[in-house]
C-alpha cells in the first residue's frame, strides 16, 4: 500500500499522519486547508460528505491513482450512506459502516451499556416532564455541536435528552481489533460556549488526565467489554465525565479523533494494523509522551482571511486567503508542548490570543 485515500470533514490531521507514515495521501474534504494541500499528493474539495457530492471525487481517485484503501475521519455522522459507498469501492481501514452506525443508534448504545453495567448519565428519548437539569443532544452529533440545555421547547426525533452531569471532561484514545483493546492514553478536554444553541462545542484536549491508576483500570476494563460488544476496530476515542470518584460514559467516537495528534507513536500504521490484522503487542509498552495540547481557535467575529498572511508555525488547519470565516466558526487550530498540563493550557491561551490579535491588526 503506497497511496491511501482520506475522506473527512477536515483531512489535514490524517493526511499529515499518512505522510509521516511514509504513505502518499489523497484527500477529499470540505476545506482544502493550505497545510493539508502540502501533505496531500492530490486533493479534491467537496461541498459536503453526502454521497452525491463525494462519490465523483472518490471515483476520480480510483480511476486516476488506482488507490485501493481508504481511511475516514470526522464528519460522517449525518452521512452514513457515504461510508457504505466507500466500503463498496475500497478496502476500508477503520470501523465497518455497520459498527459506525451502531454508535449513532443511541437507544441501542445506552441499552448495551446498561446490559454491561457500565454507568452513564440518564438518557430519555421523549421529552422529560421537567426541563431543569437536562441537555438536548443530536442523535448524529460530533464535537459537541448542537448540544444545549433543554428549555422545554418541542423537539423532533433527531434528538435525545441526557441528564446534565457535572464533572471533569476526559477522553480515552484506544486501539481495537474487534475483540481486544489497548489504551493509547487518557486525555483532559474542554468545550467552549459559542451561542445559546452551541453551549458545549469541543475546544481542546491535553494528553494528561487527573485520574488514578485504579480509575484508569476500571475504564480500561469497560473498554474491554465495549470493544467486542460494538465490534470496534482501529483508533477510536471514548468520551466520559468524571465526578466524585465515578466515571460516566458519554459516547464513543468510532474513528481517529483529534487526540491522536498528541501522541508521537506512529498511530496511523497501528490503526491500519489493528483494522486489517490484529493489535501490535508493542502498543502496550509505549513510552509516556511529552505534555501536549491541541486547541481549536474559533473566530470571534466575521472576517476574511487576508492575502499573504503569515501563519505562525504552531498553527494548523490553515484556511485559504480570501475565505470568509464567520463568527463562531473554526479559524485554525494550535498546538503546544510543555513540561506540565497547566503550562500547556496557559500556552494554548497565549497562542490563541496572539493569532486573534495578529489577524485583527493585519
Amino acid at each position: 500500500m503506497e497511496t491511501i485515500l482520506i475522506v473527512a470533514g477536515s483531512g489535514r490531521m490524517l493526511a499529515q499522519a499518512a505522510k509521516h507514515a511514509g504513505l502518499k495521501p489523497l484527500v477529499i474534504d470540505l476545506f482544502a486547508d493550505l497545510d493539508m494541500q502540502g501533505y496531500a499528493e492530490d486533493f479534491r474539495q467537496v461541498k459536503s460528505l453526502a454521497e452525491q457530492d463525494s462519490a465523483p471525487a472518490v471515483d476520480y481517485f480510483i480511476e486516476r491513482y488506482a488507490v485501493a484503501h481508504v481511511i475516514y475521519g470526522s464528519g460522517f455522522e449525518c452521512y452514513s450512506e457515504s461510508l457504505y459507498y466507500l466500503n463498496s469501492r475500497l478496502i476500508m481501514l477503520g470501523n465497518h459502516p455497520d459498527a459506525f452506525a451502531r454508535q449513532l443508534d443511541k437507544p441501542a448504545f445506552f441499552s448495551t451499556l446498561d446490559a454491561l453495567n457500565i454507568p452513564h448519565p440518564d438518557v430519555v428519548f421523549s421529552a422529560p416532564g421537567c426541563a431543569e437539569g437536562w441537555l438536548l443532544k443530536p442523535m448524529q452529533g460530533q464535537g459537541g455541536v448542537g448540544i444545549q440545555r433543554y428549555d422545554g421547547d418541542a423537539a423532533d426525533n433527531s434528538v435525545y435528552w441526557q441528564r446534565f452531569q457535572a464533572g471533569a471532561s476526559y477522553s480515552a484514545l484506544f486501539l481495537a481489533d474487534g475483540q481486544e483493546v489497548q489504551v493509547v492514553g487518557f486525555n483532559s478536554q474542554w468545550s467552549v460556549r459559542l451561542s445559546k444553541t452551541q453551549e458545549f462545542v469541543f475546544s481542546g484536549v491535553i494528553n494528561n488526565a487527573d485520574l488514578s491508576d485504579a480509575q484508569k483500570t476500571v475504564l480500561t476494563d469497560w473498554l474491554k467489554q465495549m470493544v467486542p460488544a460494538f465490534g470496534l476496530k482501529g483508533l477510536n476515542s471514548l468520551d466520559f465525565i468524571h465526578a466524585d470518584g465515578c466515571s460516566y460514559i458519554l459516547e464513543i467516537n468510532p474513528r481517529p479523533s483529534a487526540s491522536m495528534q498528541l501522541y508521537d507513536q506512529d498511530l496511523l500504521n497501528r490503526h491500519v494494523g489493528a483494522t486489517s490484522v490484529a493489535l501490535s503487542p508493542e502498543v502496550g509498552r509505549l513510552k509516556s509522551p511529552p505534555q501536549t495540547g491541541y486547541q481549536v481557535v474559533y473566530a470571534e467575529r466575521d472576517l476574511i482571511i487576508p492575502d499573504h498572511f503569515e501563519w505562525p508555525p504552531w498553527c494548523m488547519d490553515l484556511p485559504k486567503p480570501g475565505n470568509m470565516c464567520r463568527a463562531g466558526q473554526p479559524l485554525c487550530s494550535i498546538i503546544a508542548h510543555q513540561k506540565n498540563s497547566r503550562s500547556v493550557a496557559e500556552q494554548l491561551l497565549t497562542k490563541q490570543q496572539l493569532i486573534i490579535n495578529k489577524l485583527e491588526r493585519f
